[in-house]
């Protein structure tokens, strides 16, 4: 566990989950949250994310907030129950599924006499644990410092010092102002590191483009399945597990497809309702992949009670962030229906049927298989709906033309005539038929 929740860490900690449940006319500017949970799958995504962390959760509570106290969120009677509540539960954490202010959080601190962690810096730590590759921890590191920037007065415990500056000896700038100065130095590096690594992704993505082949990109909410998804239909090993933000780089493998074609398919992060701002912009570069792909799949956990507000977290975060992606390029992929019962599963099934808005969900279960033969059956057809049908004749000995045409186009019509020619009806994307011109010398 980070010391920034705990000077002296154990190797376990012992929290508590305090949920606010704030009524809607509360809420700063009037504003309504994305999607409106019950109260105990709020406190059971809050209780997943300390989880998340290895944290023992040693106590729970939900708190109704009818009048936002600016000083500790809570009213100072609520306040005394969650502190009776880490007292019992002898936690030195507590988490608190929601935003807080660095007053709030450090009046907490005072009147609770244990750490306090917020939703977005439990988020953030996850992230920080998480992220592999070069790009995410520059994204979480930046992240981390632009929310700790304005907590300056609580996460470090020098502050009361001042550095004397010239040659009188006089005042000079005081420890903290130091410090924000020492972070906005660090995050305007970060950013402009980060501005590399996006220049190079882009240099590579223009390349892969070059390669005709189809991208298709899996979204979805936090622990709806993707990764163990992506694990089925690629063969690879991506770690995948019944953890929220169990996985968060972008991984591409190749994706090979029933008529023969080969495609990409990308496993982007999960999303999550509320998400902090400071992620925002990590969100966005991570989801870049997405907004390349010629085809999306809405990966859904249709056995959880929460599936259609997840659904509309999902969409509003992909529209905010992706304002100008095409929704027509996105299919749903209803996952877990291992884990429905038979009456269930039938209703599932029918209501898919007749589901035109969604382009006919297409049921599956990740873990058993149920239903991926037919995804990959349709994404074949869906990937090869874009293009130009084409009529090519080509010599007997020109079989590596031939070749490509079947791997990288879809055949419509074949036959040969009395020299030997084959005539082929080929549907072919214009980046294949790019590729095909210059194979027969034509650019």
């Amino acid at each position: 566990m980070s010391d920034r929740f705990h000077d002296n860490a154990p190797e376990i900690v012992r929290a508590v989950v305090v949920d606010p449940d704030i009524d809607v006319h509360v809420r700063a500017g009037g504003e309504s949250p994305p999607a409106r949970r019950y109260e105990e799958s709020r406190l059971e995504e809050a209780v997943g994310l300390a989880m998340a962390l290895d944290l023992e959760i040693a106590g729970t509570m939900s708190v109704r907030v009818r009048k936002l106290n600016p000083a500790t969120l809570f009213g100072e009677g609520k306040v005394s129950e969650i502190k009776v509540l880490c007292e019992e539960a002898e936690a030195s954490l507590c988490v608190v599924n929601g935003s807080l202010t660095p007053i709030q959080q450090r009046n907490l601190e005072k009147k609770l006499e244990v750490k306090v962690v917020d939703r977005t810096g439990l988020i953030l730590e996850i992230f920080g644990r998480r992220a592999r590759t070069g790009e995410g921890k520059l994204q979480v590191e930046l992240a981390r410092l632009e929310y700790e920037r304005s907590r300056l007065v609580r996460t470090w415990t020098h502050l009361e010092r001042q550095r004397a500056t010239g040659t009188t000896g006089g005042p000079g700038e005081t420890q903290i102002e130091l410090d924000r100065r020492m972070i906005a130095d660090k995050i305007k590096q970060l950013k402009s590191e980060l501005e590399e690594v996006r220049r190079t992704r882009g240099l590579h993505r223009n390349q892969r483009k070059k390669v005709p082949y189809p991208i298709v990109a899996l979204v979805g909410y936090t622990n709806a399945g993707k990764s163990t998804l992506f694990n089925n239909l690629t063969k690879s090993e991506v770690f995948a597990k019944d953890l929220l933000f169990a996985t968060l780089d972008t991984t591409l493998r190749s994706l090979r497809l029933p008529n023969g074609r080969s495609a990409i398919l990308s496993d982007t992060v999960g999303f999550i309702s509320d998400l902090p701002h400071e992620l925002v912009a990590a969100f966005r570069a991570t989801l870049e992949e997405v907004e390349q792909a010629d085809l999306i799949l809405h990966v859904r956990d249709v056995s959880n009670p929460e599936t259609e507000a997840q659904k509309k977290d999902v969409e509003q975060v992909m529209a905010h962030i992706l304002p100008d992606l095409d929704r027509s390029r996105m299919v749903e992929v209803w996952n877990k229906i291992d884990l429905l019962d038979d009456e269930t599963k039938d209703v599932l099934y029918a209501r898919a049927v007749t589901d035109r808005a969604n382009n006919k969900p297409l049921m599956v279960s990740a873990i058993t298989g149920e239903g991926v033969a037919a995804l990959l059956n349709q994404v074949a057809l869906l990937v090869d709906a874009e293009g130009e049908e084409l009529d090519i004749a080509l010599e007997p000995h020109q079989g590596d033309l031939i070749a490509f045409l079947y791997q990288h186009g879809r055949v419509l019509g074949r036959h040969e005539d009395e020299e030997g020619r084959v005539h082929l009806r080929v549907k072919l994307s214009d980046q294949a038929y790019g590729r095909y011109e210059k194979m027969t010398g034509r650019v």
